[in-house]
């Protein structure tokens, strides 16, 4: 990031806080929001605001606001500061110059390094999963909460695998490059040069002293994610919810998406559905007739338009393994009307 661009932004921020808005709700928090519920916002709010990916117009200065937001109150001290005497409290605490940090370099820092501003960013894996809902909650729309387990970054190190930030150092092998430089003799007199991938840094160019106690070096630790599904009425088959950014966390790449195909629940008996249409299957006895009934406008919701598709009921006829006098005279009548009196063959 060069200094001209970043003296911009603070310039810029310096404007904004001229109004400037309640950092709390910048990050869209209640005052008695926890240290998680202040990282979770960032998360959510610094990918949807970045400029590499959002381009309306005042989407840079959100995310510049946002990075503010998230330098005071997820700093104890600051954030209480910030509580008792709000960004005037901060310049003063500050020696009346008020430091703001690079939002680029923050956003950089928090998913584990590799983005810079204009950069391609490397996107980790994808996970799709089929979600099965009820036709009952298709029909009206509905809220499903559900549990996710998946890797994050480790809260302590935040994906170093250090200790500490002491605990990290220069790869002396490699000298931070990352790449040895290999010279083999292939002949007398003759030698060739290869680059390899440092084997004691693995291609890093920095090494761990001492591993973080929290995640044993590991970077990232098992969780278990709470979402909710918004099932909108009358979705498709196979209709797709995709959660961004929210599958394994990695300090190699930024999260890839969570997608989950929406399928209805088979349920025996019962309703069943056919894109816009739905079904009912109806039991009679073999004295009414069969057919499948349409009832126009009764069916499943149009996704994403007005109306309903339509309803059939298909009647499914039931033999009963005796017969009355009653019903076989109905019956010869029905399939013999001219021939009354001919022989019973039921």
């Amino acid at each position: 990031m060069g200094s001209p661009v970043f003296l911009f932004l603070v310039v810029l921020l310096a404007a904004l806080l001229v109004h400037a808005a309640d950092l709390y709700k910048v990050l869209e928090l209640s005052k008695s929001a926890s240290e998680q519920d202040i990282r979770k916002a960032y998360k959510r709010l610094s990918r949807k605001y970045h400029p590499d990916k959002n381009k309306d117009p005042g989407a840079e200065e959100k995310f510049v606001e946002i990075a503010h937001a998230y330098e005071v109150l997820s700093d104890a001290t600051k954030r209480q500061i910030y509580d008792r005497h709000g960004e005037e409290g901060l310049r003063a605490h500050e020696g009346g110059q008020q430091h703001y940090a690079n939002p680029f370099d923050m956003f950089q820092s928090f998913f584990g390094g590799g983005h810079h501003h204009g950069q391609q960013v490397r996107r980790g894996p994808t996970s799709v999963s089929e979600f099965e809902v009820s036709l009952a909650d298709i029909y009206t729309g509905a809220n499903i909460d559900f549990m996710i387990k998946k890797r994050i970054l480790c809260d302590h190190c935040r994906g170093t695998g250090a200790a500490s930030s002491d605990d990290i150092h220069t790869c002396s092998a490699c000298g931070g490059s990352g790449v040895r430089i290999v010279r083999q003799q292939i002949m007398p007199g003759m030698f060739t040069q290869s680059q390899v991938t440092c084997n004691e840094c693995g291609g890093r160019g920095k090494v761990i002293g001492r591993k973080c106690p929290h995640c044993q070096g590991n970077k990232v630790m098992d969780h278990t994610q709470h979402y909710t599904l918004e099932v909108p009425r009358g979705a498709p088959e196979g209709h797709e919810v995709v959660f961004e950014g929210e599958s394994d966390e990695s300090p190699d790449w930024e999260p890839g998406d969570v997608v989950l195909r929406i399928r209805s629940k088979k349920e025996r008996g019962g309703w069943r559905r056919k894109e816009s249409g739905l079904y009912w299957k109806e039991t009679i006895g073999v004295e009414e007739p069969g057919y499948v009934q349409t009832i126009k406008g009764e069916g499943m919701p149009i996704f994403e338009g007005t109306g309903y598709g339509d309803l059939y009921v298909e009647y499914n006829v039931v033999l009963p393994s005796e017969i009355s006098p009653e019903t076989r005279k109905r019956l010869l009548h029905a399939f013999h009307p001219d021939s009354a009196h001919s022989k019973d063959e039921l």
